[in-house]
């Protein structure tokens, strides 16, 4: 018997050093709202395979996919409040950090080379700066976001061709006066009315990126894609400052590094989609309009400059400069 309570007791012993010894010394719990299936999320699962590996083990990674730790807004007040970590977020940054506002702007950018140049550049790192000084979140990545393109039942080539079209946009200021520049009716609208909206011919045409038109179904009430690309942008993935200071230096160095690894993994992905998205649309019957894009960024860039603060369109116009 007293055999068997020691035998038990340097069991217990070995278990509890086992845990000890695989404990990380530094958790970052992350939380974004891509379901699994999302490349943002493929991307996430990358850094934590990074940070865990160069590491050795002493930083572990939480991933909350699917806003299991709240919405985009919830988990940046967490990271601020020290209860979360890490998120995936865009223009919402704005509400603290006004020239995060760059990131939703129409005809801001010319096309994807332009963005990058831009994001990669001294402005991005004047956006970044920003944004670490007023919200203590510090940008560790960016990804590309697929533009923003106008769906309809008739084909659209330049602003002439909107004529009055009753168009659902989102809630957006900016977006609503963009489109009424360039001679649309835009309607703002929640998402998930929108299919019947367009169903019933209450509205004419919607704008989103790719990704949504196919999982919204769009294709089965609207016949084109005309690739206008109003809105480029991009997202950070960004991590509390504390969190990440709170560090040792070469703890950081592993973030940072495994961050700079999930970034070029997910600019693949991203590509590999974008084609696999406009092929799987066209399968599906939607037809892509090729548009005449210094038209509509013309028409749209009086609506455009109105908008902006003095600093917002310092940076809109280095931004052309590029």
């Amino acid at each position: 018997m007293i055999k068997k309570l020691l035998t038990g007791a340097v069991l217990t012993t070995m278990v509890f050093s086992a845990q000890s010894a695989l404990a990380a010394d530094y958790t970052l719990r992350f939380g974004h709202l891509a379901n699994e299936q999302n490349i943002w999320h493929q991307a996430a699962e990358k850094f934590k395979e990074e940070v865990e590996a160069n590491s050795d083990g002493r930083i572990e990674v939480r991933l909350y996919p699917s806003e299991q730790l709240g919405s985009e807004m919830d988990v940046i007040n967490s990271i601020q409040l020290g209860t979360a970590d890490m998120t995936i977020t865009g223009e919402s940054l704005q509400n603290w950090a006004p020239k995060a506002a760059m990131m939703a702007v129409p005809y801001a950018f010319r096309d994807s080379d332009h963005l990058h140049a831009a994001v990669s550049g001294e402005i991005g790192a004047e956006i970044e700066e920003q944004i670490i000084e007023r919200t203590n979140l510090v940008p560790l990545a960016w990804f590309e976001r697929g533009p923003r393109e106008l769906t309809s039942n008739r084909p659209i080539r330049t602003p002439d061709d909107l004529d009055g079209l009753r168009l659902r946009v989102p809630n957006v200021p900016l977006f609503v006066d963009t489109w009424q520049a360039m001679g649309a009716r835009p309607t703002p609208m929640a998402f998930s009315e929108v299919f019947t909206a367009l169903q019933q011919n209450t509205l004419e045409g919607q704008e989103n990126p790719l990704s949504l038109i196919e999982s919204a179904s769009f294709n089965e009430v609207q016949d084109y894609v005309n690739m206008t690309g109003h809105v480029r942008s991009w997202i950070y993935v960004v991590i509390g400052r504390n969190q990440l200071e709170n560090m040792p230096d070469d703890l950081q160095q592993v973030v940072r590094d495994a961050a700079e690894t999930m970034q070029a993994y997910e600019s693949e992905l991203f590509v590999e989609d974008q084609e696999r998205l406009e092929q799987a649309l066209q399968e599906r019957g939607m037809e892509f309009i090729e548009v005449d894009v210094d038209a509509f960024a013309e028409a749209a860039r009086p609506a455009v400059l109105e908008a902006l603060t003095p600093e917002q369109r310092e940076l809109f116009d280095a931004i052309q400069d590029l």
